[in-house]
């Protein structure tokens, strides 16, 4: 008579104790939208504290402006869509990023099932 091996519950405790659970890809999810969203509008609502507290941010900030002022309305929305550019393909890679390591976390789960049927 064969004894049948009990499988335990995917989020045991003895699972996470045994690190045969991660609790990782829930916090890279929460972590992801900290970046994509909270950096971006926090850094927009503050960038006028910022470069007033930070010398050198101020004096780049001020020769940008000036610069802008320079441009013909032409090459001004060129810099506008290549700034949307710029920042969209940034957080395409911030998702990219975060989705090869939710992945791999992933990979991690199913080849552990896989080796739990395999007993």
């Amino acid at each position: 008579m064969e004894m049948k091996k009990e499988k335990r519950d995917r989020g045991s405790m003895q699972d996470f104790l045994t690190f045969n659970s991660f609790v990782t890809p829930h916090i890279l999810i929460f972590f992801y939208y900290i970046g994509a969203v909270g950096v971006p509008l926090f850094l927009w609502f503050s960038k006028d504290a910022i470069t007033k507290k930070v010398l050198f941010l101020g004096n780049i900030d001020k020769k940008a402006k000036n610069y802008y002022k320079t441009l013909s309305y032409k090459n001004r929305l060129k810099s506008i869509v290549l700034f949307f550019l710029l920042f969209f393909f940034l957080e395409l890679f911030l998702r990219m990023m975060f989705e090869m390591m939710i992945g791999y976390f992933d990979m991690h789960d199913y080849l552990y099932k896989i080796a739990e049927n395999l007993h």
